[in-house]
């Protein structure tokens, strides 16, 4: 019998500007609909939206959110209209509330740039249904954790479950013109992908008690969370990080997989 149990994904989105941008990660990004198993459907969790509890968006035609300000007029004039995924909603709003998480339905929640700017580069058909699921900042890694393991069978259901925030995130050190990343940044980058490997949960967990770079990898740690709902749902499985890199000094733009993905094609010199 074949598998066809798809993988888990948890991408480093960077900068609004991601579609525009000429840097290794998007180029990784806008290569990845031509490894992955084509979905029924995409569940996206995105630092971008936060609620005290969780909630999943049932629009049926999401609205492209530009949740943002100050950038080129470009960037505002996108519409990323893929249709809504409400049957999506539904199910993981069950499968939520019988782990014990209870999970509200938001009607008109559409898709913020932590969704679309991905998934803009991977799917720029906009012909997969997509439906949002919502972080909970004070709630801390562990919940998130929870969240992912609750979400686990909508892997042999043909979902996509796609994490987008950052695997460094400081905006304070962020730097346009910064070539070479901190230590910092790169010694926590290097210790998360170490811990991946490991399988070790726990320490991940723990991530600001354990490693002193923690807290300024993650100032306040609404981008990291999205990790962690991918982390839980691929539990059991090894992941490993699919691309490296730095963007602005102090975004790592890392992304990880748990499960297959097609190996990345050799571009022509």
């Amino acid at each position: 019998m074949i598998d066809k149990t798809l993988p888990v994904l948890f991408l480093s989105h960077g900068s609004p500007m991601l579609p525009f941008e000429e840097i290794p990660a998007r180029d990784f990004i806008a290569g990845l609909g031509a490894r992955l198993p084509r979905p029924e459907a995409i569940l996206c969790i995105s630092a971008h939206w936060e609620t005290p509890a969780p909630a999943v968006s049932t629009a049926r035609a999401p609205e492209t959110i530009h949740d943002f300000y100050g950038f080129p007029e470009a960037l505002y004039r996108i519409a990323y209209k893929a249709p809504g995924a409400p049957a999506l909603a539904e199910r993981t709003q069950a499968l939520l509330n019988a782990a014990g998480l209870p999970t509200s339905a938001d009607p008109t929640r559409g898709l913020d740039h932590g969704a679309w700017n991905p998934l803009l580069l991977i799917y720029p058909d906009a012909d997969i249904p997509v439906t949002q699921l919502s972080i909970q900042h004070p709630a801390g890694p562990g919940h998130h954790v929870a969240l992912g393991r609750a979400l686990k069978p909508l892997r042999k259901e043909g979902i996509l479950i796609l994490a987008s925030g950052g695997a460094v995130h400081n905006l304070r050190q962020f730097g346009v013109d910064r070539e070479t990343p901190a230590d910092w940044a790169t010694g926590f980058d290097d210790w998360l992908a170490d811990r991946v490997a490991a399988q070790d949960t726990a320490s991940l967990i723990e991530y600001r008690r354990l490693k002193p770079e923690g807290r300024q990898a993650h100032p306040r740690d609404e981008h990291f969370l999205p990790f962690f709902v991918a982390l839980g749902a691929g539990e059991g499985e090894t992941g490993r990080p699919i691309h490296r890199s730095f963007a602005h000094g102090s975004l790592s733009m890392a992304s990880y997989a748990w499960g297959d993905i097609a190996p990345e094609r050799a571009r022509a010199a």
